[in-house]
């Protein structure tokens, strides 16, 4: 079972108090977008097998959004961070390569 760390209200709990969201750090593309980019934006998603990051909801706690880095294999929960933010931060991105050397997801890495 997962256990997370909500960033918004600093509770740690399993994730049956938590509602996943999908993936993280989605491109939204606005009006005068072509039908590919909104089907891709609709319709594509990473599932690597490694790494991840996603979104997560604290349904029974202060129901703020968070993004939260995880291996989809092990399930290990490398941190979780403001879903404010536009990509994950640089210390969390440091602490995936020092135990995954050479991962990568997206843009990060």
């Amino acid at each position: 079972m997962l256990v997370l760390t909500c960033p918004c209200c600093n509770v740690t709990a399993e994730e049956t108090e938590f509602h996943a969201g999908g993936e993280a750090h989605l491109k939204r593309f606005g009006p005068g977008s072509d039908n590919a980019d909104f089907e891709n934006y609709l319709f594509m998603r990473q599932n690597p097998k490694g790494v991840h990051f996603e979104r997560w909801r604290h349904n029974n706690g202060c129901g703020k959004w968070f993004h939260a880095a995880r291996c989809t294999m092990t399930l290990e929960v490398f941190g979780t961070y403001s879903a404010q933010t536009y990509e994950p931060p640089k210390a969390l991105c440091d602490a995936i390569s020092a135990k995954r050397p050479g991962w990568s997801w997206g843009a990060f890495s």
